[in-house]
């Protein structure tokens, strides 16, 4: 199902990024190809409205289908059962870290500090 989900995101983006290339902000677009002249068509204002709900219908089924995906995202994906005194056993032990001695460039032996 999740799969599902994922590829129709992303079909819904590919569709949204095509549909708002179509369109021109000044109004233009595939609105003003229809138009001759100057001289309004019938058709050229119903474009500009289909163009602009289609944009907005698919900017909410986007949204729609990201927020189903969250849900339904599979919380298991690639985790074994794993004891975890296994896992314990894996971790290398290591010994504590002994302090330095501090040397200063001149050679001259250097006390850390707080002592």
């Amino acid at each position: 199902m999740y799969i599902f989900v994922s590829i129709l995101i992303l079909v819904v983006s590919i569709l949204l990024g095509l549909i708002v290339l179509v369109q021109n902000p000044k109004g233009g677009g595939l609105a003003a190809n229809f138009a001759s002249g100057g001289a309004q068509f019938m058709g050229v204002r119903q474009t500009a409205d289909f163009l602009e709900k289609a944009s907005w219908g698919l900017a909410i089924a986007l949204l729609v289908l990201s927020l189903t995906a969250t849900m339904i995202i599979p919380r298991n994906f690639g985790v074994q059962d794993v004891n975890q005194s296994e896992i314990m056993d894996q971790i290398p032990v290591q010994a504590p870290a002994t302090p330095i001695d501090f040397q200063a460039p001149g050679g001259d032996d250097v006390a850390p500090e707080g002592e």
